[in-house]
């Protein structure tokens, strides 16, 4: 028998692998992801129909249908715990899940898990995984001191409408409705990680002061209202249904956290298509805006996709943050879950600031100028005047285990930096970094290392010094003469705004690469950058709370609103058909289809497009040489008001020589509101010596905009192995329960290849044999699996829990790739002896 062990650890923890940047947002988007304490937490999913899928079969139920149907996929969730508990297995669900999709989450030890993959009823059994907040909070000022300057104002309009009469779900940590900026938008909600009805934001039980952000600021991007300066979201007259999938819970260390589990994640979009939670789906919200980001997993067949896809048959549209990890690729990259399914518009960020606030800064060494050049404003605080000042040092200090940290104080509790510009380490987290040394009273903060963004770092309502960045070398120098006794001293100038050179780029946080079945991903990216919007909480002085912030969930949510706009204007557009307007009708531009999928948001051009298309992106998997063909199907629709002849070609970017495409049928006539399928099929005789080649399906009108479905196909085959490392740390043993030996699995892989190349593991088989080569069963089975270390109890008792008899036995291991999907696993076995 196999006990499923200790924790996952993936290769995204603290010794993650990150893609090198000019510009690094490293420490700037996100907090530090902490140890997440999963347990043996599973989600189960089951052949019976949701809700969702029955839907998806005949287009229209009566509300007692749908009853019904949830009943009935509940029921088969009981049948199957009554199979386990007559094995004496009995689990507890902590969510049961019936409409987007028919399964539950629970503790499963291993013999649950091996008895579960072998039933007909089950289609698989999959880990839970974290999701943390997708954006950072920039700076955090009071209604005074935010001002009509004070970040960026959304830009998604439609003259006429507000989103009136729209319900968007927004499946983050708690809000708080008590913000004047957020009044009478937000409704009861639900608290899925405590189990209740509140869903207001919560503080830290260790940390009464320390409350839960990002769900106020999604919300404010969203729906916010009479702000100060004029500000206010892009459907401020919509309605959030706040779905507390995220909060403070337990972190490895015993500390609290900030995060969200898949399971709670998909419990959220269950209850976001049947909010009253009465069975059945009449009620389902518009819109979904997922605020978490579970990092690397864009898996497209796992629960999270099925549930993003069970949601959209159900007409809500799931709108969800690519992620936060930077680039990556040029195949598998960074992009986050739910993002990678098929259903959900991922969505990536741009810089859309069209100006940068810049100072002059001067470092002297005695008579000698070492360093004179304009540099961008890391901070919120603006010099009006030059600051002519010396340079300070902080207080080295020791911290737990030996490692190094500054203080800006001396053991008497005096700022030593006060008055003074402090020269610093940029380090893992430039921001506490700033805010320190600011809160002691520097005059300035100059770091230095690796460039960071203009506007990145605004800290706090009390930060009062400018910040700035500087090469390493020049501050060794300049520190180095200080300690020799030379004269030193910092000039900062006074600030002024240049034209920003980046806007309308992707911001080099924004995840990209490819979803793991090879489909592009994200679909589009939308303003990510100094977002304005409401933070919890008040002031000193009693008023509210305002900031900005960075990240794709700002896009997302950005998105979001516009999608409502959307749904207002055209509320006789189901859900498919929203999705597809949204992606299909963004502007091109030139950034590759794997940073932007189709291309910038576009609301303009989504509201009057008559053309939908479903997937909204394609991927035609791996070429597999001058034989290999591939086909794959799309369903275009009508989406106007009167008759369309339509022409369908398929494009290529760049390498196209060697491609072949035939489209059947390439031309169509379709009345108002139907639809057809049409097949494009792929053929390339030789490797155009591209690693991908992406390019897009165009859908033409006369007299209307061109739909565009973003595809890419895969040149490279990746020989990394799967399973690099498998140790058993006793190869002789007696069966016990309590004292297992321990099988270690370094399963899937990290490849550099022009970037961060992610290989997964579509599933992992633990089976057993005799010395002899017979097969005696499996007896663990895993899917969706991350590159990392999974650890497995060998206690030796076989598949049925029957003890095994003394002698010779071999684990045979094969894990398959996400693609190709005629791949052959990579296999590995290890021998054993039972005494």
């Amino acid at each position: 028998m196999v006990a499923l062990g200790a924790t996952v650890v993936t290769a995204h923890g603290r010794n993650a692998v990150v893609p090198a940047s000019v510009v690094s947002w490293r420490g700037l988007v996100g907090e530090p992801r902490g140890a997440v304490p999963l347990g043996q937490r599973m989600i189960v999913v089951l052949s019976t129909p949701s809700v969702a899928q029955r839907i998806a079969h005949v287009r229209y139920a009566t509300e007692g249908q749908e009853r019904a149907w949830t009943s009935q996929a509940f029921a088969a969730q009981q049948q199957v715990l009554t199979t386990l508990a007559a094995q004496g297995i009995t689990v507890h669900p902590e969510f049961n899940y019936t409409r987007v999709l028919d399964g539950f989450s629970a503790a499963l030890d291993a013999r649950a898990v091996g008895l579960l993959e072998q039933m007909s009823e089950v289609v698989g059994v999959y880990p839970v995984r974290s999701a943390f907040p997708a954006s950072a909070s920039e700076a955090t000022l009071s209604t005074k001191e935010f001002g009509p300057d004070s970040g960026r104002r959304a830009s998604a309009e439609l003259p006429g409408y507000d989103g009136r009469g729209v319900t968007i779900a927004l499946l983050d940590t708690g809000v708080d409705e008590a913000h004047p900026y957020l009044r009478g938008k937000v409704l009861p909600g639900i608290d899925l990680v405590n189990h209740n009805d509140d869903a207001t934001a919560r503080a830290n039980p260790l940390d009464p002061s320390s409350i839960e952000r990002h769900g106020t600021e999604l919300a404010g991007i969203i729906v916010g209202a009479n702000g100060p300066g004029g500000l206010h979201g892009v459907a401020p007259g919509a309605t959030i249904l706040p779905i507390r999938i995220a909060g403070w819970q337990p972190a490895a260390d015993g500390s609290e956290l900030v995060y969200g589990r898949s399971d709670q994640l998909i419990a959220g979009l269950d209850r976001a298509v049947d909010p009253n939670g009465d069975g059945d789906a009449h009620d389902a919200v518009r819109v979904a805006v997922v605020g978490v980001a579970e990092p690397y997993a864009a898996f497209t067949d796992g629960p999270e996709a099925r549930a993003v896809q069970g949601a959209l048959d159900l007409n809500t549209v799931v709108v969800a943050p690519a992620g936060n990890d930077g680039g990556a690729g040029p195949s598998f990259g960074s992009v986050a879950g739910p993002a990678g399914a098929a259903g959900a518009i991922a969505v990536g960020a741009t810089d859309a600031r069209t100006s940068l606030p810049r100072s002059r800064v001067v470092l002297r060494r005695g008579l000698d100028i070492i360093f004179d050049r304009r540099l961008p404003l890391l901070g919120s605080i603006e010099p009006a005047h030059s600051l002519n000042l010396r340079v300070v040092s902080p207080r080295a200090t020791r911290g737990q285990a030996g490692s190094s940290s500054v203080d800006f104080f001396d053991k008497k509790g005096f700022s030593i930096v006060a008055g003074g510009a402090v020269l610093v380490p940029v380090g893992a987290n430039p921001r506490a970094q700033a805010l320190a040394a600011s809160g002691a009273g520097a005059a300035a903060v100059i770091l230095y290392g690796d460039e960071l963004p203009a506007g990145g770092l605004q800290v706090a309502e009390n930060e009062a010094a400018p910040v700035v960045v500087v090469p390493t070398a020049v501050a060794v120098e300049l520190l180095a003469a200080q300690r020799a006794g030379v004269d030193v001293g910092v000039s900062v100038g006074a600030a002024n705004q240049d034209a920003n050179a980046t806007r309308g780029q992707v911001a080099g946080f924004s995840s990209a690469g490819l979803a793991f079945d090879g489909s592009v991903k994200p679909d589009i990216a939308a303003p990510g950058i100094g977002l304005a919007t409401a933070e919890p909480g008040a002031a000193p002085d009693g008023s509210a709370l305002y900031g900005t912030i960075n990240g794709t969930s700002g896009a997302a949510a950005t998105v979001g609103g516009a999608a409502a706009l959307l749904a207002q204007m055209r509320p006789a557009l189901d859900g498919p058909s929203l999705q597809s307007l949204l992606v299909g009708y963004a502007e091109r531009g030139k950034a590759p289809a794997t940073a932007v999928g189709a291309g910038t948001f576009r609301l303009g051009a989504s509201a009057v497009g008559e053309i939908a298309a479903q997937p909204t992106t394609l991927g035609f998997g791996i070429w597999g040489g001058a034989r290999w063909h591939a086909t794959r199907t799309i369903v275009v629709r009508n989406a106007s008001t009167r008759r369309l002849q339509l022409s369908v070609s398929a494009v290529a970017t760049g390498e196209s020589e060697a491609l072949q495409f035939l489209v059947r049928p390439n031309r169509l006539v379709l009345g108002a509101g139907r639809a057809r399928r049409v097949q494009i099929s792929v053929r390339a005789q030789r490797d155009p010596g591209a690693r991908i080649v992406t390019g897009a399906i165009q859908i033409a009108a006369s007299g209307s905009e061109t739909l565009r479905v973003p595809w890419a196909l895969g040149f490279r085959r990746y020989s990394a192995n799967l399973l690099a490392r498998v140790t058993l740390n006793r190869h002789s043993f007696k069966p016990s329960d309590t004292s297992p030996a321990l099988l270690t699995v370094q399963a899937g892989n990290l490849v550099r290849d022009g970037g961060l190349q992610i290989q997964p593991v579509a599933r992992l088989d633990v089976q057993l044999y005799t010395a002899s080569g017979r097969f005696v069963g499996t007896l663990a089975r895993l899917r969706n699996l991350l590159p990392g270390s999974y650890s497995f109890g060998i206690t030796g008792r076989g598949p049925t829990s029957v003890q095994l008899a003394p002698g010779g036995y071999e684990l045979r291991l094969a894990a398959w790739p996400t693609l190709p999907r005629d791949a052959k696993p990579n296999r590995a076995q290890v021998s054993f002896e039972i005494e």
